[in-house]
């Protein structure tokens, strides 16, 4: 809150209030006995944790008595403040009026005030502390103002903690009791009263014994006895008790902790209790289960290693087998396969193809089954149709001779299920992102137990997961082949060898299972025999990442014809950017011209290119450096070199000298040895030159495409 005084804003914050009666504070801890029975508290209580300092000023503002506290707050020891005038020495002049008026009401009116407002202290600095002033009268007439002051953010944590922890007790789903150290109730919140349907009234300043059932006082009261006496907290301790009206036994968790003031003595205890009678429940009816549920989810963590469809398929089928089922098959509809619509009408046929099979032990079913890469077509009549049609599982605890019909492909394959002594059955649906992909095929024939409710649950579990991780793999063989068509279509061609310059290219795409990537060149011929050469990057990988490039190479094409100076032609493709798909790009853009035998370059957060002299040695030609393209902040600069007959101009994207080991500068410094003059490669044609970069500086591991251009201009 703002306070003014004579016209100027002053940030002081005063709420009036009546004095406090005094009197003794209750609950205060007990260090020992003093004189005649006065309490001592031990330090570290909450008027240490406040700091609060004291100052007396006599009627004419001078400090008459200074604290110890005060000077900690302050900076200014007692020898300093004594005697001086408290305005001068601790309130900033801008409100220095305001505050002789607070200090002038004080001592006329007798009305407290209490509020913050920013000091001065010793060191030169101004913080807000917390003041509380009143009126001071001695016996001989004289009036003096007296301040209690603290930091005023020190106050401000402990008003927070003392209001969320009363908000929290109140409104908290737990039964929560606070209890003296002999085991009395002090306090409860309503949750607590709800739980053990005993009344407020009912709890303070009764034991356990007066409030709980005979059979849980005695154990309730050790328990506590226990923990004020070592404070060792008992934690989510369960206790049963009487029945719900469905006749289930009710639980509840019950912690105990011991309360300590700051001087480590035992104020009592605090209990909360929680109803966990649905959870107790939930984990009785779970137990016969959770063995076999323990190591159903620990083998489906091998599910999905790879991208691969097949692979994907094989790891569903072996954590089928042996606990689940002695045979697992995993068969997928062909047409999600084929990327074609997959939703089957229940009366129409349907076409599998099977990925997987999974056998136990050795047996005749396996001759039954179809083996991975078999297509087949199979009826509304068959029990995997049936299965994907309405995307329900499809069970039948107890084969029947005319069940295996239904179950297996033909009357032969049904004789040898029945040779193998295939008894229960159970097929559960692949869905994923909405749509079923195929279906789980489990029989049991050397276990004995028909396939039940949990089986179901768990087998359908396990299909959820696997299918997620066969939708992903189908997705990436879309994606894998469309991307591959869109870099077929839009990979950089050999450069066409411009009129004035001669011209060595290559595009190296990254790895057989990496994403396309957004590497690319471009030779363009000007006007004037001129010529632009450019390499640029769109950082990321993917369909988009290719699109953008294209979109690139299609503006960078327009703008170069327009003979905009390299500088402007980045400006403009910065722009350009901004409005594509939130893709970041580099780029590199030089314009030769043969008449001047110079080249000009700009460079958008691209690699430098490298000239090598005709005669000398080569360096790294750094245009003035600006952001990359989609950045938005623009300011390109533009180099000029010479480039003469026998000079070379080595362009190149990152994924030439970039490794995941290595430093970017230790690499172009192997770039720069591989051109030098007398080398290895001194004599080669460009086209050689291009051979030999990609074999020395391609690391295998790198996934990043390269694009590659070494240009020299004809004599």
């Amino acid at each position: 809150m703002e306070g003014s005084a004579q016209g100027r804003k002053v940030a002081v914050v005063v709420r009036n209030r009546e004095e406090p009666p005094a009197g003794d504070v209750d609950g205060a801890p007990v260090a020992g006995e003093g004189p005649q029975g006065v309490s001592l508290s031990p330090p570290g209580g909450l008027l240490d944790v406040l700091g609060v300092g004291a100052v007396v000023l006599d009627a004419r503002g001078r400090i008459v008595l200074w604290s110890p506290q005060a000077e900690e707050l302050f900076g200014y020891s007692a020898e300093e403040a004594l005697g001086s005038y408290a305005a001068p020495l601790l309130v900033p002049d801008e409100q220095r009026d305001l505050v002789l008026g607070l200090f002038d009401q004080v001592l006329r009116s007798g009305r407290s005030w209490a509020g913050s407002f920013p000091v001065k202290l010793r060191n030169g600095k101004v913080k807000p502390l917390e003041f509380r002033n009143m009126r001071l009268n001695d016996d001989q007439g004289a009036v003096f103002g007296l301040g209690l002051i603290t930091d005023q953010a020190t106050l401000r944590e402990v008003e927070r903690d003392l209001a969320f922890s009363a908000r929290l007790v109140q409104q908290s789903p737990m039964g929560i009791a606070v209890m003296d150290t002999a085991l009395r109730y002090v306090s409860v919140n309503p949750t607590l009263t709800q739980l053990d349907g005993v009344g407020v009234e009912e709890h303070l300043g009764r034991s356990v014994h007066d409030v709980l059932p005979h059979g849980h006082a005695g154990k309730a009261e050790r328990v506590m006895r226990q923990v004020l006496e070592t404070g060792e907290p008992v934690i989510d301790q369960e206790v049963l008790g009487g029945e719900t009206s469905r006749g289930e036994g009710r639980a509840w968790s019950v912690s105990v902790f011991r309360l300590d003031d700051a001087g480590g003595r035992p104020l009592g205890l605090s209990v909360s209790v929680t109803d966990i009678t649905e959870r107790h429940q939930a984990a009785l009816q779970a137990e016969a289960a959770r063995q076999r549920l323990s190591h159903l989810a620990e083998a489906s963590v091998r599910i999905g290693t790879t991208l691969g469809l097949e692979q994907t398929a094989r790891e569903l089928a072996e954590v089928a087998v042996p606990d689940l089922a002695d045979i697992a098959a995993v068969d997928v509809l062909d047409a999600a396969v084929s990327d074609q619509p997959v939703r089957i009408p229940e009366e129409e046929t349907a076409t599998f193809r099977a990925l997987a099979l999974a056998l136990a032990y050795p047996t005749v079913a396996a001759d039954a089954a179809d083996l991975p890469g078999h297509v087949a077509r199979y009826g509304a009549d068959r029990l995997v149709t049936r299965c994907v049609a309405t995307a329900e599982p499809v069970a039948v605890p107890a084969v029947r001779p005319e069940d295996l019909l239904h179950i297996a492909r033909d009357e032969e394959s049904a004789a040898l299920l029945a040779r193998a002594g295939v008894h229960s059955y159970l097929a559960v649906p692949l869905i994923a992102r909405g749509e079923v992909l195929g279906a789980l095929d489990l029989k049991r024939s050397r276990n004995p137990k028909p396939f039940d409710r949990d089986d179901t649950v768990l087998a359908c579990e396990l299909a959820g997961r696997a299918a997620v991780c066969i939708d992903n793999a189908r997705l990436y063989r879309q994606q894998h082949n469309i991307a591959l068509t869109l870099q077929r279509s839009m990979l950089p061609t050999p450069a066409a060898t411009a009129t004035r310059l001669r011209v060595a290219s290559r595009y190296q795409p990254a790895g057989a299972h990496s994403e396309v990537g957004g590497d690319w060149f471009d030779v363009l011929e000007l006007e004037q025999d001129r010529t632009a050469l450019v390499v640029g990057d769109v950082m990321g990988s993917g369909i988009n990442a290719a699109a953008t490039m294209g979109r690139l190479r299609t503006a960078t094409q327009t703008l170069a014809r327009l003979s905009l100076p390299p500088h402007d032609v980045l400006g403009h493709l910065d722009r350009i950017t901004i409005g594509l798909d939130p893709y970041i790009a580099t780029c590199l853009y030089a314009v030769y011209d043969p008449a001047e035998g110079r080249c000009r370059i700009a460079s958008a957060g691209h690699l430098p290119p490298v000239l090598v002299p005709a005669r000398g040695e080569p360096r790294l030609v750094g245009p003035p450096e600006g952001a990359p393209l989609g950045t938005g902040l623009g300011e390109y600069g533009t180099t000029t070199v010479g480039l003469e007959a026998g000079d070379r101009l080595v362009l190149y994207t990152d994924g030439l000298v970039e490794t995941r080991r290595d430093d970017i500068e230790d690499r172009l410094g192997v770039l720069l040895d591989l051109l030098r003059p007398g080398g290895p490669g001194a004599a080669e044609s460009l086209e050689e030159t291009c051979d030999r970069l990609l074999k020395t500086l391609r690391h295998p591991d790198n996934h990043d495409d390269v694009a590659l251009l070494v240009t020299s201009p004809r004599p």
